[in-house]
């Protein structure tokens, strides 16, 4: 095998970093015990008919230990905080009942999942009121991938995130299946699920912690774990990283500059391994990377940090010996071709604090801001017109589908940028090309997933179409969402 370069590099323009920012909380240790990382449970479904599988996912509140004293009051899918890990297979058709026992209406955004929208991809279109359930089924038909699933009330999101909503989707393939992967869930296969929260009295205050340019928090939490351990047992472990904050930008390295191989991004996995030593992920991106522990020894500790920040460890015992080897080429990418005749669709992300703007308007419910047919392949211009002095990177996220990046103002795009992508990191004063194809039907979001940024409307509204049949949606205004008629 040729040798492999190492990137010791986070890529994104370092000038915009959300550190400097004037209303940036840098993370805090906390004087407490370490404690074992928490492992989200794998959701068991209700039942299993041949190629049907029915699943009950519940948004409900409770109560976590997160610091010591009195419990703090959270939220989570099937669980007090955050939820349980739902597991998908490519071709398998599922019957998802949405339960939402909270005081207030959510919705159920399978976020990177390519499904029909606007109710089955769980968008602000598709409301769940307290008490009540939303019934949704779909067949799986995308690679093996890390997803999530989220809240997408608007203007609530990013409330509901920091309240403890979010959980990961773990899709698999049988494609993926004979790589040479760790997967054995919980033990060599984990989420880590990034976020930042304050306490007050042990409590949440989202008001008191409010920033309308995107909520930080003061502490760390790894899967809701402040000073989270994982006891090793193998020799390669892989992390399933997904940053699930609201705003904070997360910038991976190790204290002892530990190498790991990330493998795939938001769709899935890379045509070839990248080689870090840092990695930076913006706001509900997504990064497989594989760490191997073969150069240490029962009793080391590793620790992972974000800027100067432990956030959490990885405390070594005994493993066997493992030389697998990732083969240089791990998948074939087919691109689709672009559709020839068509322009170039340009999508202009603007401002900061409450002037922040998609195409100089804020978001609608009601109104269709572009359309575009099933099968076509189009390319995107993706506009931050942040200045670089003082401006920040921006996440676009598009629901229904994974797109690839083509280029970054005219030049290559990142290393671990050559697979598919649902959301994608836009430093100021860049254009990021992508190119967008959607096979389903439906009406989906596209906004910027600083979570704080898409409530206050950074955000529009485009209708893949299929021209041999026609689809006709009720697009609920904010009102009628929040406050049903008929209720």
């Amino acid at each position: 095998m040729s040798e492999t370069k190492v990137y010791n590099d986070y890529f994104f323009d370092e000038p915009v970093f959300d550190l400097h920012d004037g209303g940036y909380v840098p993370l805090e240790k906390v004087d407490m015990p370490d404690h074992p990382l928490n492992i989200p449970a794998a959701l068991k479904p209700d039942r299993v008919e041949g190629n049907d599988v029915y699943y009950t996912i519940t948004a409900q509140e409770g109560e976590t230990q997160i610091l010591p004293g009195a419990k703090t009051k959270t939220w989570g899918y099937n669980a007090s905080l955050l939820g349980q890990t739902i597991v998908l297979k490519q071709g398998v058709h599922y019957h998802v009942h949405l339960v939402n026992e909270l005081p207030e209406v959510t919705t159920f955004h399978w976020h990177g999942l390519n499904v029909t929208g606007p109710i089955v991809d769980g968008g602000p279109h598709a409301p769940v009121y307290p008490g009540g359930s939303r019934d949704i089924d779909f067949t799986l038909d995308q690679p093996a991938q890390t997803d999530w699933i989220h809240p997408h009330p608007c203007p609530n999101t990013a409330r509901q995130v920091w309240n403890g909503l979010a959980a990961a989707v773990v899709v698999t393939d049988d494609e993926e299946a004979k790589l040479p992967f760790p997967r054995n869930y919980g033990v060599d296969d984990i989420p880590v699920i990034l976020q930042d929260r304050s306490y007050h009295d042990n409590q949440l205050d989202y008001k008191k912690d409010y920033d309308v340019d995107g909520t930080l928090g003061k502490y760390a939490l790894v899967n809701g774990t402040i000073n989270g351990v994982f006891d090793v047992t193998t020799q390669r472990v892989r992390l399933r990283i997904l940053n699930g904050s609201d705003r904070r930008e997360w910038r991976l390295h190790f204290d002892d500059n530990h190498e790991f191989t990330q493998i795939a991004s938001d769709g899935g996995t890379l045509p070839e391994p990248v080689k870090l030593t840092k990695l930076m992920l913006t706001c509900a991106e997504r990064a497989e990377v594989i760490l191997d522990f073969g150069d240490k020894k029962p009793g080391d500790v590793v620790t992972l940090m974000s800027d100067d920040m432990p956030i959490m460890k990885f405390k070594i015992g005994q493993y066997a010996p493992d030389d697998t080897k990732l083969p240089e080429h791990l998948t074939t990418i087919n691109a689709p071709k672009v559709t020839p005749g068509l322009p170039v669709t340009r999508t202009v992300m603007s401002g900061m604090d409450d002037q922040v703007r998609l195409d100089g308007k804020l978001f609608d419910m009601q109104r269709i801001d572009r359309r575009q047919k099933i099968g076509d392949t189009v390319l995107w211009d993706v506009v931050n017109t942040n200045e670089m002095d003082g401006g920040m990177i921006h996440p676009f996220h598009m629901h229904g589908c994974q797109f690839l990046v083509i280029s970054r103002n005219g030049k290559e795009p990142y290393p671990n940028e050559h697979g598919w992508k649902d959301t994608v990191g836009v430093n100021a004063g860049e254009t990021v090309r992508i190119a967008v194809q959607f096979t389903k039907f439906g009406v989906y979001m596209y906004h910027c997933h600083i979570l704080e940024h898409e409530d206050t409307g950074m955000m529009a509204q485009i209708e893949a179409y299929d021209p041999d049949h026609e689809h006709k949606y009720h697009l609920l205004s904010m009102d009628e969402m929040n406050h049903p008629k008929n209720k």
